[in-house]
């Protein structure tokens, strides 16, 4: 018998939900349309968008969740950790069936306001001083979750203090933190996902699938715009090889959740149009062996 070392998942983010956006879709209708398009689980979106009972009627388990703190500010910090373990909470309280599909806990960093309004490395990040810092509170994030039971994935992104490979090496080199290796964010800060995942196999402990458009991203603007204006298309419509990022996930013998995420903007959605390409991102996936 094959024994599945994969789950896929979708996100809410694909429909355009961030922190203040739940009202776009509700949940109940959200995981009916993942469940009929084939995923298995979803992320959570923002906490308490979903509960463990909108999850158990649609047969879905929880993937993880993004979780935002201040590492390069001592006080923000300290102040974010109540969020991050009421996240953890949440998380813990969802049944799991195999260890290997817990939910991640996405740790991750607000917005960069320079790196936001130019994405894609063309502002400086955290200053060579101020590494050892930010890495200590990354890691000590980590820590609290590992107290939950939880094994985190740290989770680089455009427009952030941590958005490009170098960024990507400097945190794994001072943290024991494993990462989520994001294509579409990877791709637009100059990096190659397949490249990527082989280096970094050893400490990937998410994915999350998406692709990507660089064309897209050098017309400028900030992320917001670009993101409007289809930085990341759906699958099979970018500039990633998904099928050779699917043969690496293989060769390295990576074990857990893949997130199918397209980001959406929040506003103006068309919900149709959003299910038919949530399903075509399903199926693509399905073509190249996940």
């Amino acid at each position: 018998m094959e024994v599945t070392t994969t789950r896929v998942a979708s996100a809410p983010v694909n429909f355009g939900i961030y922190r203040h956006d739940t009202d776009l879709i509700g949940p109940g209708e959200l995981l009916a349309g993942m469940a009929e398009a084939g995923y298995d689980g979803v992320d959570s979106g923002p906490i308490g968008y979903l509960g463990a009972g909108d999850l158990a009627r649609a047969g879905l388990g929880l993937a993880g969740g993004w979780v935002d703190l201040r590492y390069g500010d001592a006080a923000g910090f300290d102040a974010d950790l109540t969020g991050l373990r009421a996240a953890l909470e949440v998380f813990a309280s969802v049944p799991v069936d195999d260890p290997r599909f817990a939910p991640r806990p996405t740790l991750a960093c607000p917005s960069n306001v320079a790196r936001f309004a130019r994405p894609g490395g063309a502002a400086p990040g955290i200053a060579a001083e101020d590494w050892p810092e930010f890495a200590a509170r990354v890691q000590a994030a980590a820590e609290v979750c590992r107290e939950a039971g939880l094994e985190p994935a740290f989770h680089y992104h455009l427009g952030t203090d941590v958005e490009t490979p170098e960024d990507v090496e400097r945190l794994l080199e001072l943290t024991d933190v494993g990462i989520c290796l994001d294509t579409g964010h990877l791709w637009l800060a100059g990096g190659d996902p397949v490249a990527a995942l082989r280096a970094w196999s050893g400490r990937v402990t998410q994915v999350h699938v998406k692709d990507a458009d660089r064309a897209v991203l050098a017309r400028g603007g900030d992320l917001t715009t670009a993101v409007a204006n289809g930085c990341f298309p759906a699958l099979g419509r970018g500039e990633v090889d998904i099928a050779g990022f699917a043969d690496v996930l293989r060769e390295v013998g990576y074990q857990g959740w893949i997130v199918i995420e397209q980001d959406a903007p929040a506003t103006g959605q068309d919900l149709g149009a959003i299910l038919a390409d949530q399903r075509a991102n399903r199926d693509l996936l399905r073509s190249v062996g996940l």
